[in-house]
C-alpha cells in the first residue's frame, strides 16, 4: 500500500470514471486511482481525501456537481452516515448490472473462465427484506443516551438512526423503541449487540449483555416481548448461554415454496439473509440438480438443510455434509419434521479429517460454502464422480477461483452463471453457478 501521505485541507474536484467492486466511483490523481463513496461514474463531484498513499486515496463525495442521469434520492435518510448500505444512489436495475459486471470480470480474470449461459438475476424485494441482522448498541451520553444500529461507514461509530428501511419492519421500525428499552435497563452502557433472527411467523432479538441483568431488567425485556410480538432472548456468554426471555420457547422456522418444506433455526444459525431470494435460489438449484427416486445428491455445507429438505422431498438420495454440529443437529430434526429422509453428517469441509465425510459416489453436488469459498472440498466433490456441480457463493472473487480449478484441473464446463441480489443496496455479490462434464 505505500506510506501515508498529508490529506488535502480542502475537497478535490474530479471526474467520476468507473465504479469499483465495492460500489465506489473511481478517478485518479495523476497515475493514482481514487476511489470515492457515494459518486457515480460520469460525474463531475467535489470529494474530500480520507485516506492517501503512494499508490492509492481514498474519499467521500461531499458535493455532485454534475449528476449522473441514473443518480437517484436514496431511500433512507441516514444513507451516507451509516455504513449499512453502499448503492442507494443507484436504481435497482443498475445495481444489479454492476453486479452482474463484477461476476463476470471476476470470473474471468480470476478464474480465466466465462460461463456459456448467462442466467437472469434472481430478485426480490429490496426494502424491508433483511431478516438476520446483527445490531451494535452504544450509550454515548453526549448524543442523546442509547444508539442501536449500524456502523457508521469506515468507522467504528454506531450511526444514530431511528428506524431502518432494509430490515424485517417488524424490527426495523422499532429501533428507537430498542434504544430506549436498553436506556431504561440499568446496565445501558453493558450491551453491546443485539442479534436479529426473523422467521416467517416469530421475528426473534437476542441481547448479548456483559454484566447480570437485574429481575427489573428481565421484567422490561418481557414487557417489550408482549407488548411488540417479538421474541426476546438473552446472551450472557458465548452461543450456549441464550436463554429465552419470553416467550418462554420461541420457534423460528420459513417455509420453501413450492415444496412446503418447513425449516426450523435457532437465532443465532445461518440461514440466507433475504427469504424471497433464497426460496428463488433454492426453485433454481432444485431444477438444476434434477432430484428424483435413485439419483444421489451431496449438498455441502448443508446448514440446517436449506437445499437438502426440498432435494429429498424430490426423492433424492441426500446425503448433507456441515462443519457446526448445532447445525447438523437441526438439519436432522426439520428432516424428520417433514417426514424426510436424508444423511447428514458432520464435517469440517476446510480441514483434511473434515473431508473424509464426503466419500462414495454422487450423480451430482450443490456447494453452499461461505465467503471464504469452497476450495478445500473440490478435489473431494469432483472425485465422487458428479456430473454436475452446482455453486451458491457469497463472494465472486472465491467463486472465481473455485470456478478456474473445477474447470481447468477437474474437467468441467461453465455451463451457467448469474448473479442473485440478496443484499439489495449493498455492494456485496451473491451467485449462481452450474458446472458439467461428460
Amino acid at each position: 500500500m505505500g506510506r501515508k501521505r498529508r490529506l488535502p485541507k480542502e475537497p478535490v474536484e474530479a471526474r467520476i470514471t468507473g465504479l469499483a467492486h465495492e460500489g465506489r466511483g473511481i478517478t485518479h490523481d495523476r497515475e493514482r486511482p481514487v476511489f470515492v463513496d457515494f459518486a457515480l461514474p460520469g460525474e463531475r463531484v467535489r470529494f474530500r481525501y480520507t485516506k492517501l498513499r503512494r499508490s492509492r486515496g481514498e474519499g467521500s463525495a461531499v458535493e455532485i456537481l454534475e449528476p449522473a442521469a441514473e443518480r437517484i434520492a436514496p431511500g433512507c435518510p441516514h444513507f451516507g452516515t451509516c455504513g449499512g448500505c453502499a448503492l442507494q444512489h443507484l436504481p435497482a436495475p443498475a445495481q444489479l448490472a454492476h453486479k452482474e459486471r463484477v461476476l463476470l470480470e471476476q470470473l474471468e480474470r480470476i478464474g480465466g473462465v466465462t460461463p456459456e449461459q448467462r442466467l437472469a438475476p434472481l430478485t426480490g424485494p429490496v426494502w424491508g427484506y433483511r431478516r438476520k441482522a446483527r445490531l451494535a448498541v452504544k450509550h454515548v451520553p453526549k448524543k442523546g443516551g442509547v444508539l442501536v444500529g449500524f456502523r457508521e461507514k469506515h468507522s467504528p461509530l454506531v450511526a444514530p438512526v431511528d428506524a431502518c428501511p432494509v430490515l424485517d419492519p417488524r424490527v426495523g421500525e422499532r429501533l428507537e423503541a430498542l434504544a430506549g428499552l436498553v436506556a431504561s435497563l440499568s446496565i445501558p452502557e453493558r450491551i453491546p449487540q443485539i442479534e436479529v433472527a426473523c422467521g416467517d411467523e416469530t421475528a426473534a432479538l437476542v441481547f448479548r449483555h456483559l454484566d447480570p441483568l437485574t429481575a427489573g431488567d428481565l421484567e422490561a425485556l418481557a414487557a417489550f416481548a408482549r407488548e411488540t410480538g417479538l421474541a426476546v432472548l438473552r446472551q450472557p456468554g458465548d452461543e450456549s448461554t441464550i436463554t429465552p426471555v419470553e416467550p418462554a420457547a420461541p420457534a423460528l422456522s420459513y417455509t420453501l415454496a413450492p415444496s412446503g418444506v418447513t425449516v426450523g433455526f435457532e437465532p443465532t444459525d445461518f440461514v440466507q439473509i433475504n427469504a424471497a431470494v433464497n426460496t428463488a435460489m433454492v426453485q433454481r438449484a432444485v431444477a438444476w440438480l434434477a432430484p428424483a427416486p435413485g439419483r444421489r445428491i451431496l449438498d455441502l455445507f448443508c446448514g440446517v438443510g436449506n437445499f437438502s429438505l426440498p432435494l429429498a422431498q424430490a426423492g433424492a438420495a441426500v446425503t448433507g455434509v456441515e462443519g457446526e454440529v448445532g447445525l447438523i443437529e437441526r438439519a436432522r430434526a426439520n428432516a424428520a419434521a417433514n417426514g424426510l429422509e436424508a444423511d447428514f453428517a458432520v464435517g469440517d469441509l476446510t480441514a483434511e479429517a473434515g473431508l473424509a465425510a464426503i466419500r462414495g459416489a454422487y450423480d451430482a453436488v450443490l456447494l453452499d460454502p461461505p465467503r471464504s469459498g469452497a476450495a478445500e472440498a473440490l478435489a473431494p466433490a469432483a472425485a465422487t464422480g458428479a456430473g454436475r456441480i452446482v455453486y451458491c457463493s457469497c463472494g465472486p472473487a472465491t467463486l472465481a477461483r473455485d470456478a478456474g480449478t473445477l474447470v481447468h484441473e477437474h474437467g468441467y464446463r461453465l455451463t451457467a452463471a448469474g448473479v442473485m441480489d440478496m443484499f439489495p443496496h449493498t455492494a456485496h455479490v451473491e451467485s449462481f453457478a452450474v458446472f458439467d462434464r461428460p
